[in-house]
């Protein structure tokens, strides 16, 4: 029995030995992992590859992380309502939605927090979700997004990474600079999120003050199989108001559940939140004609380049009556799209297709879209079955036919509906970095157009964290990028920091 323990211990040992030496990352097969930061893409600016398999592990893997709450976006408030267009579209996409102005679509909206618990207050900083569920006579279409218009990362591999960081630590279970600072000074590309987080922008007032983006870009289709490249951007009607840190300190004191309240007192009392829908549109013969990769998600569309254009404008007229079968139930994704719309070549939306599908079937079940707030208007035709909820094929003239095609049933597909066909050429399959990063130019063209009391407030918020880490290297890595975006910003920060000139000449 003790020569038993004593072999076990050696090889306790041994393993441990090798897991301390080798730091070489691997699949949970254990095979060695040669690029833990790109996706592999059709040429470096084309749409990520499904054999990606490292890719599709890491992020099925991601989304069962925890369970029955969100992974991210746990903490959120719903209403419904409806979008009324006000400009017809039609001569750039097939969307029935914009099809005409007037055109009236029903709809169902949630607001959220991204990092934080379910329980967690309302007046934390963090980006927020703005989802708009469409019931459209042509299916459900989805614009899932935030309130800021770029986000930390431009590829989905980085996510489970980067949501890892800004969660609680496995050994303190506490949120901690530390370690969310550690990915970022890494990750030159978050830069611009995160000097947009911390100002006040990070803690809006309530969620209908706050303007909301799609962050990514899509393709719009027109009848003729014409592409227009497009970004949506959301603006509120009731003005963009945030908190202060201090005003948010004063606000968690009172009721840390501020967001939830304001929406629902302010539908309640007929005060009906509105918002205007903006589109800014590109060629595809002009998508490599800036500074910037447009389907970067760390870049905004500057408003002075690309036009943006109103097309119509959302009203929110009614509250949850069940929070479980409306708020906490509903199941957004940036692939639920309709005819006339397509996604981009973006590689981190890329990556959401798979994944919010993939973790709305972990969290509700594999038919979570026969919940009646995800239904849509018309009723689905498929032959997918069974599994939990499952309505089943009952409603088939022949329920004994479950598959097509099928010579005793007359479900088919509609040519109409084809996607438009894409021509490459000279392509290489791929892992690296886009050559066009341009990290920092649009952040400090942020930095510059906030007023003084703004960028103060940015200053104090960002280095009350920032101040908070330990290692000194990662605070000066920050602020070479802060300083690398404006010499101000930097300059500001570092001295906040108590950091001289002498401290980077080295």
């Amino acid at each position: 029995m003790k020569k038993k323990l004593a072999t076990l211990i050696m090889l306790s040992l041994f393993f441990a030995g090798i897991s301390q030496t080798n730091n070489t990352i691997t699949t949970n097969g254990g095979v060695p992992v040669g690029d833990n930061q790109n996706s592999k893409t059709v040429g470096e600016y084309g749409p990520v590859l499904l054999e990606d398999i490292y890719l599709v592990e890491k992020l099925a893997a991601f989304d069962r992380e925890r369970i029955p709450e969100r992974v991210v976006h746990p903490r959120g408030a719903g209403a419904s309502g409806y979008f009324e267009a006000s400009k017809d579209m039609s001569a750039y996409t097939k969307a029935v939605l914009f099809a005409e102005a007037g055109k009236k679509t029903d709809l169902a909206v949630r607001f959220s927090t991204v990092i934080h618990s379910k329980g967690s207050p309302e007046t934390a900083r963090d980006p927020r979700g703005f989802a708009v569920k469409f019931y459209t006579e042509q299916g459900n279409y989805d614009i899932v997004g935030n309130n800021l218009p770029v986000f930390f990362i431009r590829d989905a591999i980085k996510f489970p990474d980067m949501v890892h960081s800004l969660k609680p630590s496995p050994v303190t279970n506490k949120q901690d600079p530390n370690r969310f600072f550690d990915f970022f000074s890494n990750v030159p590309e978050s830069t611009h999120m995160i000097t947009r987080l911390y100002t006040d922008l990070g803690i809006p007032k309530g969620y209908q003050y706050m303007n909301g983006s799609s962050v990514h870009g899509y393709k719009w289709i027109n009848a003729k199989g014409e592409v227009t490249y497009v970004k949506y951007s959301w603006v509120t009607k009731q003005g963009e108001k945030n908190l202060t840190i201090e005003e948010a300190a004063i606000q968690q004191a009172k009721d840390w559940q501020h967001a939830t309240v304001s929406l629902r007192k302010a539908i309640d009392d007929k005060n009906y939140p509105q918002w205007d829908l903006y589109v800014q549109m590109i060629k595809p013969e002009d998508i490599h004609s800036f500074d910037f990769w447009p389907l970067d998600a760390t870049k905004d569309w500057p408003a002075d380049k690309i036009e943006k254009i109103k097309i119509g404008t959302m009203t929110l007229t009614q509250n949850p009556i069940n929070y479980f079968e409306q708020v906490e139930s509903i199941a957004f994704s940036p692939g639920a799209l309709i005819p006339g719309i397509e996604p981009s070549e973006d590689k981190l939306l890329q990556g959401r297709l798979f994944s919010y599908f993939d973790t709305q079937r972990h969290r509700l079940g594999p038919n979570f879209l026969q919940l009646e707030i995800n239904k849509p208007l018309e009723e689905p035709n498929n032959y997918n079955s069974d599994s939990w909820i499952s309505s089943g094929n009952k409603r088939f003239e022949n329920p004994d036919v479950n598959y097509q095609p099928s010579n005793r049933a007359s479900l088919k597909e509609d040519p109409q509906y084809k996607q438009v066909e894409t021509t490459l050429s000279n392509v290489t399959i791929t892992q690296k970095k886009i050559t066009k990063t341009n990290d920092f130019a649009q952040v400090g063209d942020f930095y510059r157009s906030l007023t003084k009391q703004q960028q103060d407030n940015l200053i104090k918020n960002l280095t009350g964290d920032l101040g908070q880490v330990t290692d000194k290297n990662i605070q000066k890595k920050m602020i070479n990028y802060f300083y690398q975006s404006d010499r101000d910003y930097g300059m500001r920060v570092a001295k906040a920091l108590g950091f001289s000139h002498k401290d980077f000449m080295n």
